[in-house]
């Protein structure tokens, strides 16, 4: 995991480098104040039902990991995706979930981590269908979306620990969910669409973009929660992040098409509607800050940061932190 504002050269003056000893695939921040320092979830990736997820503290005064042995716990499978609850009402603790073979609660404390739910979307068996991803709603945190390869995505109500609704989302795979407003979120799938949902009308999706090609997945998402006008989404093996305005559906207002392999992770800044952040498999964290209108020679990134293997990666207020895969 890396922790950079600046350009690629002066990484060694301004990164954090912690190495795990785990291939890892997910990340969370905490953003609560249950700890003194900032609380990060690692996520392992390892071929086997026994993965592990270890919780590190970050000091942004003295710049420095510490690892806490008695806060990483075992995880059936690797998780898809680690959250944080983004507003917490606990004092001394944090909530964490994570996706895979279920929807797990896990609450974080001081010296150690206690599993609190198991959630199941299925309705018929004891088994639930691989959950791709998740996400937290922020306006209303006692609601929770996942998505699957079952092609639905549920909404929970993690309060009661019941299903709020479940939507047939997709003809295919889904792969990535996002909020935008409290009862209004986003999916991507292998049906190779970006499609809006509205919990007030459950019946109908708006279809906002479709992959040039036919059925070329479409692997993650990203709404920019400055501008709810403006999403982000990344099409399988290809070096192009595809930005788009909701008002003008089908015809994406820019490409962003400077990485030499395929993007794999994008985010967009949190308190500012102009920035977003890719990474992929050049080994690239590209930073880019979107003009009002795009080049004719399209949109150049206004920074970049060089490191082993990203496969995720959240911006934060301190910059930008990522994953470094061995």
């Amino acid at each position: 995991m890396e922790n950079s504002s600046q350009e690629s050269h002066l990484r060694s003056e301004n990164s954090v480098t912690y190495e795990s000893p785990y291939q890892l695939y997910a990340m969370a921040l905490s953003s609560s104040s249950a700890s003194r320092h900032q609380r990060i979830a690692l996520g392992s990736f390892i071929e086997d039902f026994n993965n592990r997820v270890d919780i590190v503290s970050f000091d942004p005064e003295t710049l420095s990991i510490k690892t806490h042995p008695s806060l990483s716990f075992d995880h059936p499978y690797p998780p898809t995706k680690l959250m944080f609850q983004p507003t917490s009402l606990r004092k001394s603790s944090d909530l964490l979930a994570s996706s895979g073979d279920f929807l797990r609660l896990w609450e974080v404390r001081d010296s150690s981590v206690e599993p609190l739910t198991v959630l199941n979307n299925s309705k018929s068996s004891e088994f639930c269908a691989p959950l791709t991803s998740f996400d937290w709603n922020e306006i209303e945190p006692k609601r929770l979306g996942t998505s699957s390869i079952d092609t639905t995505c549920t909404i929970w109500d993690i309060e009661r620990g019941v299903v709020e609704t479940q939507l047939i989302a997709h003809d295919k795979e889904v792969y990535d969910i996002c909020w935008g407003e409290a009862r209004v979120f986003a999916s991507v799938s292998a049906d190779g669409s970006v499609r809006i949902f509205d919990l007030r009308d459950k019946e109908h999706s708006t279809i906002i973009y479709e992959s040039p090609q036919p059925d070329t997945p479409l692997l993650r998402l990203a709404w920019n929660k400055q501008d709810l006008r403006y999403m982000a989404t990344v099409l399988m093996d290809s070096n192009k992040v595809v930005i788009l305005d909701i008002r003008s559906p089908t015809m994406p207002v820019a490409e962003l098409e400077r990485h030499k392999a395929g993007v794999n992770a994008i985010a967009w800044a949190p308190q500012s509607c102009r920035h977003i952040c890719s990474v992929g498999d050049d080994t690239q964290a590209l930073i880019w800050e979107l003009p009002p209108v795009a080049g004719p020679n399209g949109i150049d990134p206004m920074s970049m940061y060089s490191a082993g293997s990203f496969e995720s990666l959240r911006l934060d207020d301190c910059g930008i932190i990522l994953f470094k895969i061995p």
